[in-house]
């Protein structure tokens, strides 16, 4: 099944863009599409933490993710 990735900060640099589409087998959860992720980019591995949001919605990592669905990974975030 298709699904639309939308990667920002310092996860869009390790994929090298920012949106793309992402062929997964049917009935993955977040925690299989990141490791799906880690594999076609060993770097992602090396986050410390990685928060996602499945259609705008902050997400556990045993979600199951449907046809279609818009996954956003949203690295750490520092300010001051």
């Amino acid at each position: 099944m298709k699904i639309n990735i939308l990667a920002f900060g310092i996860a869009r640099e390790i994929m090298g863009k920012q949106e793309f589409t992402l062929d997964i087998p049917s009935q993955s959860k977040v925690q299989d599409l990141l490791m799906m992720l880690e594999n076609q980019f060993p770097k992602f591995k090396d986050l410390a933490s990685k928060t996602i949001a499945l259609n705008e919605e902050y997400v556990k990592m045993d979600r199951e993710i449907n046809p279609n669905d818009e996954i956003a990974i949203i690295p750490p975030v520092s300010g001051g």
